[in-house]
């Protein structure tokens, strides 16, 4: 069996990136690829509280597990390291596509598995890091972080959908529906027609 696994943090994002990349590597290398699994979940959530970590524990020797870059697995050296190794164990073959990664159960790969997501792992720490470092000096500089007590962005989601909610509230749609129609929170309905005085 192939898998496909696609993954994004939070459901602002889209999986249609990395479907890409995988149907372009897939028709290049001319495999057919027989379940694609697909989840919104941060990294900080436990792999066996995910579809990848359900998927995993199924595979079985000469299954094909591709996914767009190793990083998708996990946020942690751990995480992807272990994911990897039991794919290896179980002789799957993880395909990486953006790094030019075929892992297999070998010492090159293993070798290779651990490199990448030491030096992934570190990136992250460096980047958190900096972060910190310069916020912490903004903040001795005495520049207040954050938005403003009270202050809210002048774009948000609903921006430009004012006539549209207009209509459908002179046509008494409930407020719920309209967030329904329009892929929102009723209170987020509810909060702009408030703040944009609609209706």
């Amino acid at each position: 069996m192939i898998y496909a696994y696609l993954r994004v943090s939070t459901d602002k994002q889209t999986v249609e990136n990395q479907r890409y990349e995988i149907l372009k590597y897939a028709d290049t290398k001319k495999l057919s690829i027989d379940q694609w699994i697909e989840e919104t979940a941060s990294g900080v959530k436990s792999v066996k509280n995910r579809k990848v970590g359900e998927l995993v524990s199924r595979l079985e020797k000469g299954d094909i597990f591709l996914v767009s870059e190793l990083s998708r697995l996990g946020r942690n050296l751990m995480e992807v390291m272990a994911i990897l190794h039991d794919c290896m164990e179980k002789d799957v073959k993880v395909f990486a596509i953006k790094e030019g990664y075929e892992l297999g159960n070998n010492i090159n790969s293993k070798v290779l598995a651990f490199a990448f997501s030491l030096s992934a792992e570190i990136e992250r720490n460096l980047i958190s890091q900096r972060t910190k470092e310069a916020l912490a000096r903004k903040k001795s500089e005495g520049m207040r972080l954050g938005r403003p007590k009270g202050s809210q962005n002048k774009e948000v989601k609903l921006t430009g959908k004012e006539e549209d909610i207009k209509k459908l509230l002179d046509k008494k749609v409930a407020v719920a529906a309209i967030a329904r129609i329009l892929d929102v929170n009723r209170l987020t309905v509810r909060s702009f027609i408030k703040t944009r005085k609609i209706g």
